[in-house]
């Protein structure tokens, strides 16, 4: 029983540091996101006003970047948005794997033990 112990508090720790690291993963993709679309809007923004260019021509431009920044970010909210939830599906049936394998070696040291209860149980009657 000490083996089996030690066995799932490995496992256990393993699914614990493999959530804890699938964190940080979408926690730094999100930061680099965030950077990326500030650092694009800034630059549109300060392009555009400090350019030549007549008010109406400066506001029509103002509103074609923004629209191309709203589509830009909306692509790349869907594709981090697709990247998590393939980790987490990922993460997921990983974790249900690991799980199925803890209980099916519990059912197996639970049987063994039934028996060595029923073999010492036998040779104490005989």
């Amino acid at each position: 029983m000490i083996t089996l112990a030690k066995y799932l508090y490995k496992h256990a720790l393993k699914r614990i540091l493999f959530l804890i690291i699938l964190k940080f993963q979408i926690m730094s993709s999100g930061k680099v996101l965030s950077s990326v679309l500030a650092g694009a809007a800034a630059g549109a923004i300060l392009g555009i006003l400090f350019a030549p260019d007549k008010g109406t021509e400066t506001r029509r431009k103002i509103a074609e970047k923004g629209s191309d920044l709203a589509d830009s970010v909306k692509g790349k909210v869907n594709e981090y948005a697709d990247v998590i939830s393939e980790k987490y599906d990922a993460a997921k049936d990983k974790i249900t794997g690991m799980a199925s394998e803890g209980n099916d070696m519990l059912n197996q040291a639970r049987d063994r033990g039934n028996a060595m209860n029923s073999d010492v149980r036998n040779s104490m009657n005989s």
